[in-house]
């Protein structure tokens, strides 16, 4: 049964992928789509954000890519294509924007979090085994309260 819905969910999952770009978007020259398909694989949906244009249904994600096709089918190279959409939407368009001081945080924001976490965390193991309480040995009589009590909690096997 698990395979089973495993299987359903990655064609669901391929046609969903399939259906982004569509047949009457593809450029007749293999080559042309082939650098379209490359382009819209870097650029942002600006509608759903985290997915690049190549994946998406958006309307407007459609619309890009079929500007990204006609600016390749005008003779624009692959930088000229991006330099003309982020100067039209920001570098917010590009899934990997470029390191510049209007990115800065950007790129250095997640590894410092991460970085003060992992030292966070190693200060707090530290301190955790410096401070560890000392418990004292246990008695003769503890150890066989103990002993006793475990020995009642195991099960008896039957014979």
């Amino acid at each position: 049964m698990r395979s089973v819905i495993l299987a359903v969910l990655i064609v669901l999952q391929t046609m969903t992928l399939a259906a982004a770009v569509q047949p009457d978007e593809v450029l007749k020259d293999p080559a042309l789509e082939t650098r379209a398909r490359h382009l819209s694989r870097e650029l942002r949906c600006m509608v759903c954000q985290n997915q690049s244009i190549d994946d998406s249904d958006a309307p407007l994600a459609r619309d890009l890519r079929l500007l990204v096709r006609d600016r390749l089918t005008a003779g624009d190279s692959d930088q000229q294509v991006l330099d003309f959409l982020v100067a039209r939407y920001g570098d917010f368009v590009l899934l990997r924007p470029p390191v510049r001081t209007s990115t800065f945080l950007l790129w250095t924001f997640p590894p410092a979090i991460f970085l003060a976490g992992a030292i966070a965390l190693a200060l707090t193991l530290r301190r955790r085994k410096q401070t560890g309480e000392n418990f004292p040995d246990l008695t003769k009589a503890e150890q066989e309260r103990l002993a006793t009590l475990v020995d009642d909690r195991r099960p008896t096997s039957p014979r």
